[in-house]
């Protein structure tokens, strides 16, 4: 039996107070936890409606995506082209991907509206030539709509990983309009739906403007509306280049009014807005008020018993944890491999003000040790495993815990209201048990696709 207590967690957990930056681990061979709920570019890509993906690499490449598409049900817009030994070879990778695209689009009962072309590793190590790919692809389809997407691992350690490179590719068939309708809004770069009670939601509505997300959209035709928007609302951290991207081929303005558990910070951003399309503001005295309420509440049902949070739960860990902290809450751990640029005053503040908080890394090699780990001994001891409470799948893994909430991104919460949503939450795992393994295992949690 592994005594967890006394391993060496040396490189794969560390107190707060001893991190000496953002990225507080070391870095090698990882490992990849169960909790797989958080979506990948399949999911990703199947938010645009009316359109087919078509994946172009190695056999042994394709078996997690064809998967992907298989467990939501969605082979009917998927399709795959097999990179084989010839064709590195005898060189002749444009007109593999050429013909085998021009071959799948024939044999579909219906064309699509647009096309994800995502290519590999193998292509750009080669200097395949993708832009006269898409110049003959356009060429023999010119009714259709192409865009250029990548499945290529090496890119995670990059500007612009995998995940934020799709987001922005989802939204390239929006370009320039001379049209444009003033009382509308994008919101941008998300996989869930915002939650129409969003603060910053009810405060445009209330002004009159509509707003528009492809996540919400039912047709191409309506996601093309979004080109003719006003402005541009982000507030993830991967639709970043999104929005910074369609404002220099769309000349669509945005704002990034990053997801937050900062009253201070939540004001700010909703000031920014109201000034930014001269709307009136919210009243955010009533929005702290219950948010206050809702967080007091949860502290006091979960009295003494411990929580940790995972990055995959949202964004902002770090000030998430803050906010329960500061309300007494004893936040025991933060589960994320890296922590944003955003999150470094509150990584401060929490160094000096709870310097015990411990950080852990999720793909850490040693962290296989520890998902059952503590409900095993307890097991053995012929007792009863400590009562903790998980915000996100991977800090439930970890804990072993089924007392947990399955929040993936933010959960479509933002704002005032959103901590209130969150709170709830709390309290609702706190009581409820899941079935925590029956959950997790569920890859791209929510995908409505």
């Amino acid at each position: 039996m592994i005594d967890l207590h006394n391993t060496d967690w040396s490189g794969a957990s560390v107190k707060i107070k001893d991190a000496a930056s953002l990225t507080p681990y070391e870095y090698g061979v990882e490992y990849g936890s169960p909790a797989r709920g958080l979506w990948n570019i399949v999911h990703t890509g199947m938010l645009l409606p009316e359109s087919h993906q078509i994946f172009v690499c190695a056999q042994g490449c394709l078996r997690g995506v064809v998967l992907t598409a298989a467990e939501m049900g969605a082979q009917d817009r998927f399709s795959t082209i097999a990179v084989c030994e010839n064709n590195v070879l005898d060189g002749d990778m444009e007109a593999l991907i050429i013909d085998g695209v021009t071959d799948v689009l024939r044999k579909l009962p219906k064309l699509p509206k647009a096309v994800l072309v995502f290519t590999s590793c193998v292509h750009h190590f080669m200097g395949c030539d993708l832009d006269y790919v898409y110049a003959k692809l356009r060429e023999r389809f010119p009714q259709l709509f192409f865009t250029d997407c990548y499945m290529y691992p090496i890119m995670r350690k990059t500007k612009t990983p995998p995940d934020p490179m799709v987001r922005m590719r989802l939204y390239s068939f929006l370009t320039r309009q001379n049209i444009c309708d003033e009382k509308c809004v994008n919101i941008i770069g998300n996989n869930y739906p915002t939650e129409d009670s969003a603060d910053f939601v009810r405060m445009l509505r209330g002004a009159g403007f509509e707003l528009r997300d492809i996540t919400r959209c039912r047709s191409f035709r309506e996601y093309q509306r979004m080109a003719h928007s006003r402005l541009n609302i982000a507030y993830m951290p991967p639709a970043i280049p999104a929005v910074r991207d369609l404002k220099e081929r769309a000349a669509i303005d945005y704002l990034y009014l990053p997801l937050s558990y900062d009253y201070k910070e939540i004001r700010e951003n909703l000031e920014r807005l109201a000034d930014c399309l001269d709307i009136p503001m919210i009243d955010t005295a009533l929005l702290e008020a219950e948010a206050e309420r809702a967080v007091s509440t949860a502290a006091r049902l979960l009295g003494e018993t411990p929580v940790t949070i995972d990055y995959t739960a949202t964004p902002r860990p770090l000030g998430l944890a803050e906010l329960l902290l500061e309300h007494g809450v004893r936040v025991r751990t933060v589960y994320a491999d890296v922590f944003i640029p955003e999150e470094r005053p509150v990584f401060e503040r929490l160094r000096e003000r709870y310097p015990e908080l411990e950080l852990c890394a999720t793909v850490h090699p040693k962290m296989v040790l520890r998902a059952g780990g503590a409900r095993a001994a307890a097991a053995e001891a012929g007792g009863e495993p400590e009562k903790v409470v998980a915000i996100g799948q991977k800090a439930a893994y970890f804990c072993d815990t089924p007392y947990f909430v399955n929040m993936l991104e933010g959960g479509g919460f933002w704002g005032f209201d959103g901590i209130v949503h969150l709170a709830e939450a709390v309290c609702d795992a706190v009581i409820n048990e899941k079935d925590t393994k029956k959950i997790i295992q569920i890859k791209g949690w929510g995908c409505c696709c």
